[in-house]
């Protein structure tokens, strides 16, 4: 767990960590698609959001989907959306 932490200009990879009370200005915030992370009572300013690996092949995806008509079943599955867990 990261805790009261500030990030500043860096590269940090998210899957599977848990940041509380951490700030975040201009980093590369990178999720490839493994354990969700977590954030509790974090800031973030001018971030950058990276999506790699799994993550990105599921945002590929949806985008496919939403490009051939299913606008309707990309926003069903975003809203509906539950991890087992949380």
């Amino acid at each position: 767990m990261q805790v009261g932490i500030s990030y500043n200009h860096q590269t940090v990879t998210l899957d599977g960590e848990t940041f509380s009370n951490c700030e975040f200005a201009a980093c590369r915030l990178i999720y490839s698609g493994g354990p969700l992370p977590e954030f509790d009572g974090c800031r973030f300013d001018a971030c950058e959001w990276k999506f790699e690996d799994a993550a990105a092949h599921t945002l590929s995806y949806l985008r496919l989907m939403w490009n051939v008509g299913a606008k309707a079943a990309v926003q069903t599955t975003i809203k509906d959306i539950t991890v087992a867990g949380r």
